[in-house]
């Protein structure tokens, strides 16, 4: 204990925490802690001297030791969750003594107690000016430490100055200090320490003599430039040159840690490159080497090493693209996703996690990696593969990824999870949802599962889903239908304990009972009454808001039955005395209905009314008789004001015919939800619907097909072929609405959809180039002979996680089991009258005809090699996408192409294709329709030309958030004119040239609602010319594709 400097008592009371079984024995130890400290600030000790006995004086400041340890004692006493303000005075007192120890637990305990506003800190402000003024390099680096922790705002002024002059201190270590505390005081008061100023002092820092003054200025970069990048872009070559001797180990080897040099300074530098790299092709170029280097050196199979290559990986998924260092990123994602290692897994699926929004093809190779950490017993990878399979969603994988986060949200106790996994299932449903259907199930069951973490707007949208459909005219079986499948589903939750029903549930409950109840097959209106006053009578803790939708679905549905149940009565008797006015006042109302005029309930609460517009009586006819009574009593009629000028002005050009100041005309309606909203987008699995799964809306109805029910039954689903009338979701207020429109692309039919489907891409697999030595960021593959190919058995576990990636990544979502409780719905037994589609035009009467079981013919194929010959063009219903360009096979082209002609002498030439003459009547000039087809696509969309002026253009160029530069040396385009024909060529719109600049500006749209907006210039240089381009898009990855696609163009 000697060798530890504590006293017996500090030692008793650490002792005596160490041992405390609960809160309460552990603050009975802390207040006798305070009562012994207060003690020893009032006990006195008396000295005797020559001149007689001197004052009684307090042992504390007899001691300066006992003094120091009161410190920490305090400190222990505040940590625990106990006021100890009664001794800060000592903290400040001890912060001026002479002693480096002591005047540094003053400043450590002031640091930690004091509060912003405590007067205690100004009387600190004069003490740590003279201790950085002090020739002591230790008081002045005590100083700056506390200068970061106990200065405010308005203290920052009177240290300023001082702290500037620190940064030329001739100690490395006062520099390092004194470059923290100005960014401090940036942080604290911007107006007093200018941005510019700071940034100048960085710069100054940054090329210090010291290595580790230069990795402490890094912090202080990465903060300020993620805020604003712009004052930074110039240090690009620096800090790349200063990466560049870090790793080429020119550093002391005291910054080398396990055979890895400076790895936090590498993590910090490649750090600050992602954020002046993003969305910058220039900044970017400059870091593709370096990035490369720095992964190939730090893989020398340690933990720091990793993560240097993790820090890599993240920054090349963030700056401007570059093919072979994401080539390169994939292989290290691939290395540590497969590792042994949790840590390194973990570093795998988070890097995944981060190339998979913009790159996803990378994750297709890694597919049953990912099955494996998703099944893992880490809680931890777990919940970051989830994060990754949530990044990864479409429209083809929603129902698998929605199922696993359901999942493990039931076996999850961490509300903050929770929380999180509630928000994101939410997103998933009405961003992707396939159906209607599909989205009240499983907004359904997120509710039975945590209930209490969703917001109140998703039951707000889920009610209105229901009662307005799918929101378009002539679909009203399919609105009934939705509604009917609906009350199934909250019936069969009525036989639930009101104990496992979240409120919000019960609230959602009760309104799509209370309107649509007389649509259940399953249960009587008197059942459902029953049940409801079942829940109100047992839901003691119900929130009043729940207690009142209850009681109105009740008062509903009595309303719709014509008949008042005893019990339904008393309870609506016994809430007539409720403390809550309003359920007070709706019993109350209802009873005198119910009593006196009971015919007219099925005008006040009518059927299915929830939609219909209120009819306002605007000339507020019925107050005539009032008016007119009151005018024979004697009241004075209405005069209009006499200064009401303005009014009378418009009242008389109405009357007049004269344009009136102010426009009167309504705003046109809004489009239809989902008429620009491109289908194929929402063509997730098991959102298939054949013409003769639905029936006339009624009686013996059954779930369409595109509900889990049907994907089950059917095993693998379509995915491609749709109904046209297919219900899909529309809810109001949110970022994505369904339509009916329906699942293939522009005019394509279905029949040539379903003929030309692609196989799953799950299928052929992949398999991701591994290393055994290091990464390079150049992309080299060698060619290797391909073994013998040798039949595996597997097993049936193996098939069921080969089932779960297809689900996942190939679309086919049949394997996934479905947790969502269904309904027991009887099947239809009429078949539904439909509006018959385009691939469906001989459907009459809504009876199906018997369709051929013989596959459709193939189409013809097209002969490439005789474009320019006599023929008569083949007559197909849907010409699949061909690319002429695409190499083909030279020898069955030529048989196909031979086959079709007449046979014509042979001519002496070398030329094969002129000697078997299918050069006849041909020029060399180059076929100009292999050049003529340029137009942009992104996602299968088209770009198309956007129609507005220069004016037009100038205004939204502000307003267009992300921005690409391209820059290219070009031998093709070195006039404007050229220029602006290949943008046309793309689809862009040419808006204006200016031949005096040399610049011109283009616009476009894609998916008609993303804008595309170009500004270009051409700089001549001999034969050749500069192309400066700047790309603003309302889609960061839109303006990426379209920048990397012209720079192909004009190289």
């Amino acid at each position: 204990m000697s060798g530890m400097h504590l006293s017996k008592e500090f030692f008793e009371l650490l002792k005596a925490i160490g041992e405390s079984k609960s809160k309460q024995e552990e603050d009975r130890i802390i207040q006798r802690e305070i009562a012994t400290l207060k003690k020893k600030m009032e006990s006195k000790v008396s000295k005797v001297s020559i001149g007689g006995p001197t004052p009684p004086q307090n042992q504390l400041n007899a001691n300066k030791k006992k003094a120091k340890e009161f410190l920490v004692r305090l400190l222990y006493v505040e940590m625990l969750g106990h006021d100890a303000s009664f001794g800060y005075i000592k903290a400040v007192e001890l912060a001026a003594s002479s002693s480096i120890i002591h005047k540094r637990t003053g400043y450590l305990l002031c640091s930690a107690c004091l509060s912003p506003a405590h007067e205690f800190r100004f009387m600190l402000v004069n003490q740590m000016q003279r201790d950085m003024s002090s020739s002591s390099l230790l008081e002045v680096c005590a100083s700056l430490i506390a200068v970061t922790s106990i200065i405010t705002s308005d203290m920052v002024p009177a240290m300023q100055g001082l702290v500037v002059k620190m940064i030329d201190h001739s100690s490395e270590i006062v520099r390092k200090k004194a470059i923290i505390a100005m960014h401090r005081f940036h942080q604290l008061a911007p107006e007093s320490v200018e941005r510019q100023e700071l940034v100048e002092k960085l710069r100054k820092v940054l090329c210090d003599r010291d290595p580790g003054v230069m990795g402490s200025c890094l912090n202080v970069i990465e903060s300020l430039a993620v805020v604003d990048p712009k004052p930074f872009k110039d240090l690009v070559p620096s800090l790349i040159s200063i990466l560049k001797q870090v790793i080429e180990h020119r550093l002391p080897s005291d910054f080398e840690y396990h055979r890895v040099p400076a790895p936090w300074i590498q993590m910090k530098i490649v750090r600050i490159l992602a954020v002046l790299g993003k969305n910058d092709a220039n900044a970017s170029n400059g870091m593709y080497e370096i990035l490369g280097e720095t992964m190939k050196r730090a893989d020398v199979g340690i933990n720091a090493g990793y993560a240097v290559v993790y820090e890599c990986v993240r920054t090349i998924t963030s700056i401007y693209p570059n093919s072979m260092l994401l080539d390169a990123a994939a292989d290290a994602i691939s290395r540590f996703i497969q590792s042994k290692s949790q840590n390194l897994k973990y570093f795998g699926v988070t890097g995944l996690a981060s190339i998979v929004e913009s790159h996803p093809q990378y994750a297709t190779a890694h597919q049953m990696s990912v099955i494996e950490c998703l099944e893992d017993r880490d809680e931890t990878l777990q919940r970051r593969t989830l994060d990754l399979l949530y990044k990864m969603t479409n429209p083809a994988n929603v129902q698998f990824i929605t199922e696993k986060l359901l999942d493990f949200l039931r076996g999850t106790t961490d509300s903050f999870l929770k929380k999180d996994l509630t928000t994101k299932v939410c997103r998933l449903a009405e961003r992707y949802a396939p159906n209607n259907l599909w989205y009240v199930e499983t907004v359904t069951e997120l509710f039975t599962i945590s209930g209490d973490f969703v917001i109140e707007e998703v039951s707000q949208q889920l009610m209105t889903l229901i009662a307005e459909g799918a929101g378009e005219e002539g679909d009203e079986d399919a609105d009934t239908y939705l509604r009917q499948y609906s009350v199934a589903i909250y019936a069969n939750l009525l036989h639930r304990p009101i104990s496992k029903l979240p409120q919000l549930l019960i609230e959602t409950m009760a309104w799509v009972l209370g309107e649509y109840a007389y649509l259940s097959e399953d249960c009587t209106l008197e059942e459902i009454i029953d049940k409801l006053c079942e829940l109100v009578r047992k839901g003691k803790q119900l929130k009043e808001s729940t207690r009142r939708t209850l009681i109105t679905a009740v008062m509903k549905l009595i309303a719709q039955a014509g008949t008042c149940p005893p019990h339904a009565a008393k309870i609506i008797d016994d809430f007539t005395k409720a403390k809550d006015e309003d359920l007070q006042q709706r019993c109350i109302e209802f009873q005198n209905l119910i009593t006196t005029i009971p015919h007219i309930l099925g005008e006040v609460l009518p059927v299915d009314a929830s939609c219909e517009d209120i009819q306002v009586d605007e000339n507020l006819s019925f107050m005539n008789a009032f008016v007119r009574q009151a005018i024979s009593n004697g009241a004075k009629e209405y005069e209009k004001p006499e200064d009401d000028d303005e009014e009378e002005d418009d009242y008389i050009a109405s009357k007049t015919g004269k344009a009136s100041v102010f426009k009167m005309t309504p705003y046109e309606k809004p489009p239809q939800p989902g008429s620009s909203y491109n289908r194929s987008a929402m063509a997730g699995v098991g959102s298939n619907m054949s013409s003769t799964s639905m029936g006339a809306a009624g009686t013996n109805v059954t779930p369409p097909p595109g509900t889990y029910r049907t994907t089950q039954q059917n095993g693998l689903s379509n995915g491609t072929s749709s109904m046209a009338n297919e219900p899909q979701l529309n809810v109001r207020n949110v970022a994505n609405v369904w339509g009916k429109s329906g699942v293939s692309n522009g005019t394509k039919s279905s029949t040539a959809v379903s003929s030309s489907s692609p196989a799953p891409a799950s299928l052929s697999t992949p398999t991701a180039p591994a290393s055994n030595s290091s990464w390079s960021y150049t992309n080299t593959y060698t060619s290797q002979t391909a073994p013998a190919t040798v039949q595996v058995v597997k097993t049936e576990e193996q098939l069921r996680k080969e089932r779960m990636a297809a689900a996942l990544f190939g679309g086919s979502g049949s394997s996934a089991p479905s947790s969502v409780t269904r309904p027991s719905i009887p099947k239809r037994t009429e078949p539904r009258r439909i509006t018959p589609s385009a691939s469906e035009s001989s459907v009459r009467g809504g009876v199906m005809p018997v369709t051929d079981s013989t596959p459709p013919a193939a189409a013809p194929e097209v002969d490439l090699l005789d474009l320019m010959g006599d023929f008569e063009p083949a007559q197909i219903s849907a010409v699949p996408d061909v690319d002429i360009l695409a190499p083909s096979p030279l020898e069955d082209t030529q048989t196909k192409s031979s086959s079709t002609k007449e046979e014509t002498p042979l001519v002496d030439h070398e030329d094969p294709f002129a000697a078997s003459g299918l050069l006849g009547g041909l020029s060399d000039a180059p076929l100009s329709s292999l050049h003529s087809d340029r137009i942009f696509q992104h996602e299968g969309q088209s770009l198309a030309p956007l129609q507005i002026t220069t004016e037009q253009f100038g205004a939204k160029w502000g307003s267009v958030p992300h921005t690409c530069p391209l820059s290219a040396t070009s031998a093709k385009y070195v006039t404007l004119d050229a220029l602006m024909e290949l943008c046309a060529s793309v689809g862009l719109k040419n808006i204006e040239s200016i031949p005096a600049s040399s610049e011109g500006i283009c616009g476009g749209m894609m998916n008609g609602s993303e804008l595309i907006l170009l500004h270009g210039k051409v700089t001549p240089s001999g034969s050749s010319a500069k192309v400066d381009m700047t790309i603003k898009s309302t889609d960061v990855k839109l303006g990426s594709c379209l920048s990397m696609y012209l720079q192909n163009l004009i190289r």
